[in-house]
């Protein structure tokens, strides 16, 4: 390990045994169509941190040798810190676990290509009427939720209604769902369903927009993927819904799985749906528990589990490498971590952001010299084994035609992020060592992250002293790294106390930014808006961006803007990793392959065991 890194190790050996005293948790880290809060998922780093890793080894199925048995239930961990809420609605979740646990009884109508674009082969397909503005969404014949019910027109529709309804608390009403026509009206109450939606037959759905553009063929515009059991929800008020028994305990499936058994927090018991449309599930059942990042290495190499239900830490990937029970697959993932600074407030009256004038972290210059003042290279070598990389842009490289591979992003430099504060009138007063606001005034920065494994703490510290080392005081917002729900709810309640925050997005598929970054997104945590960045999210978005070159134009532009104002600077690129248990088989993490759960079968009922 070379010098600096020692040095880097040191450093954070100091502040651990400081940070150990206050709180001993751990950074950072749901998965439709659209873009969803990530947990912290760091754990503890290896002593061989520094190792480079040759990530093109991993490969994307399993391929084991043995004859399949006759049903078994397959051991899902579900690594967190922290209890799963247990909203299992599409349209209601809000969180990555809630995610991993529902995709084995996803109710998604739409299967995708490999380049995330709708097709024909799922539940439904789609037929796009550019000249007028119309899809028409037609379901396959003869598919049934769990309950035996049969998938009807209204099932497709349900869904609109309450993401539209007055009484909805989600963060779904942004500028993509106002897109449809009537849906305005419909949630002012000034009608009583959205006039857009149109029931053509029992099995055809056609919906109006008020535009339409590329985004549509990957589930944009206001185009909803997923179905909800109408025959079930619609006697129910949508301002019950998210403590309903429908959404909590009794819930109604069209995936392979159905729900059988909840333990809150803890886990979920599912068995197979014998209506399942593609046919029943070669498995039994699926059991799905959470377990903590500190202990879930050991629970793979014993055996406890056949495989995990999310993303497994790379900073842990050390720990499980060498054993002889796994396949570690392994690909890139929709995925950026990012630091964000508070801008203003969300007018939940308004459906938009307000931004603040006077906020403290209004001066571009600052924020800029925040995302130089850290070291992002480092942290990925020390902590994630090198399977993570500094991100440059708000677009993940998966999406080629988009991701713009000639920004720089915030590289680490000391010298430019001293001169942007000195520029920007940040100066140190009294000779301590601190800058003070550019009124002399004593200058505290509360930067909020996640808690949540062994190292979040480390990497917290780590950053507070790069900051530092540039003469600015961040704090830690309530003193400590805060665990995963409590974060998000007081990023999405513009807590006062938080000024910056580090957080990440699962981008789903749809690589349009405006459900993230519009003015009428919730999920704009930034709460940073600007005619310019409106009018290039409506560029995306717009029907002259159905002439590709148009479009991929527009998305470089959206990133060069974003980078130069730095609402938000992107810091991490994720691998996925996924360990697989040598008793599966047929199992699939290609983004092209049309793998599905009811494939899955197992070598033997019980997990291998590493002899490492």
């Amino acid at each position: 390990m070379n010098k600096k890194l020692w040095t880097l190790l040191a450093l954070l050996l100091a502040f651990m045994l400081v940070l150990g005293a206050c709180n001993n948790e751990g950074d950072d880290s749901p998965k439709d169509n659209e873009g969803t809060e990530q947990g912290s998922e760091d754990g503890e780093d290896g002593e061989d941190g520094g190792e480079a890793v040759d990530t093109s080894q991993f490969p994307l199925t399993v391929e084991n040798e043995g004859d399949a048995m006759d049903g078994g239930t397959l051991k899902v961990a579900l690594v967190n810190d922290s209890p799963f809420q247990g909203i299992f609605s599409l349209v209601l979740y809000e969180d990555a676990y809630d995610a991993d646990i529902m995709q084995f009884a996803s109710n998604s109508i739409f299967a995708t290509d490999g380049d995330f674009l709708l097709t024909d082969e799922g539940i439904a397909s789609l037929e796009v009427d550019q000249e007028n503005n119309k899809a028409t969404v037609k379901i396959r014949e003869g598919v049934k939720w769990s309950d035996g019910e049969p998938l009807k027109v209204e099932d497709l529709m349900q869904p609109y209604l309450i993401i539209g309804h007055k009484d909805y608390t989600g963060v779904r009403y942004d500028a993509d769902f106002q897109n449809i026509v009537g849906a305005v009206e419909y949630h002012d109450g000034k009608a009583d369903t959205i006039s857009g939606l149109k029931k053509v037959d029992e099995t055809t759905l056609e919906i109006s927009f008020k535009k339409l553009s590329p985004a549509i063929f990957s589930g944009g515009d206001g185009l909803w993927s997923s179905a909800e059991p109408s025959h079930i929800l619609k006697d129910i008020p949508v301002a019950g819904l998210l403590e309903s028994d429908a959404v909590r305990k009794n819930i109604v499936t069209l995936g392979a799985f159905k729900f059988d058994k909840i333990v809150p927090g803890e886990s979920v018991q599912f068995v197979k749906n014998e209506n399942y449309w593609k046919g029943a599930p070669k498995l039994d059942a699926v059991l799905v528990k959470t377990v903590p990042s500190t202990s879930i290495s050991v629970a793979l190499q014993t055996g406890e589990y056949h495989m995990t239900a999310n993303t497994f830490s790379t900073d842990k990937y050390l720990e499980i490498k060498d054993f002889d029970n796994l396949t570690i697959l392994g690909r890139k993932e929709l995925y950026y971590q990012y630091i964000g600074f508070k801008l203003g407030k969300y007018d939940m009256e308004k459906s938009e952001v307000v931004m603040d004038p006077n906020a403290k972290m209004g001066d571009v210059k600052l924020r800029q010299a925040m995302g130089y003042a850290i070291d992002v290279e480092q942290v990925s070598e020390v902590y994630y084994n090198n399977l993570r990389e500094r991100a440059t842009s708000l677009i993940p490289p998966v999406f080629a035609s988009f991701y713009d591979d000639t920004l720089e992003g915030y590289t680490y430099d000391v010298d430019k992020a001293n001169a942007l504060l000195d520029e920007a009138g940040y100066k140190d007063v009294d000779g301590d060592g601190l800058r003070e606001n550019k009124d002399g005034k004593p200058l505290e920065i509360k930067f909020a992250t996640m808690s949540g494994g062994d190292i979040a703490e480390d990497i917290a510290s780590f950053y507070l002293q790069n900051w530092k080392d540039v003469g600015l005081n961040v704090t830690l917002a309530t003193g400590r790294t805060i665990e995963f729900n409590s974060f998000y709810d007081k990023v999405q309640a513009d807590d006062p106390e938080i000024d910056i925050f580090m957080a990440a997005w699962g981008t789903g598929t749809n690589p349009s930014p405006s459900g993230l970054y519009s003015k009428t997104a919730q999920y704009n945590f930034s709460r940073y808006t600007s005619e310019k960045l409106e009018e290039l999210l409506a560029a995306i978005d717009s029907p002259e961006a159905f002439d590709p070159e148009y479009r991929a134009g527009k998305f470089r532009e959206w990133q060069e803007y974003m980078s130069e104002n730095a609402p938000i600077i992107p810091t991490q690129y994720r691998l996925e990793l996924r360990p697989v248990n040598k008793a599966v088989k047929n199992y699939d993490i290609d983004y092209s392959s049309n793998f599905d759960w009811n494939e899955v079968s197992l070598i033997s009922e019980d997990p291998a065991k590493s002899s490492k």
